[in-house]
């Protein structure tokens, strides 16, 4: 029997209809989309989860944390019920995040 993912992963979509965080996610190379998405995926299915893979930002506001081979991301995301809504995505340059990341 397979396991259900406890959260349902989404990407929110702007008024406009793209998608950030898959948008940028096309811009990355197929083994870094493939660790970010690993990492996503075992939030999926061990939410709650904590650091480090977790970190919890204030308010809504949670992160993944993925080491990619020189550099690391960041995926914020939201919940709503058990659904994981990926609303921003970045590559991390210093070592608190940006405050506009967190802002948008």
């Amino acid at each position: 029997m397979q396991r259900q993912p406890l959260l349902d992963a989404r990407f929110f979509k702007t008024e406009a209809g793209t998608e950030p965080v898959r948008d940028w996610l096309r811009t990355l190379s197929a083994t870094d989309r493939k660790t970010i998405g690993e990492d996503i995926k075992t939030v999926q299915f061990g939410w709650p989860l904590g650091m480090p893979l977790v970190d919890h930002l204030g308010s809504d506001i949670w992160e993944v944390r993925s080491k990619l081979e020189s550099r690391i991301a960041r995926t914020l995301f939201a919940t709503e019920g058990s659904t994981m809504i990926l609303l921003h995505s970045f590559i991390k340059k210093q070592q608190k995040t940006p405050k506009p990341d967190l802002e948008l």
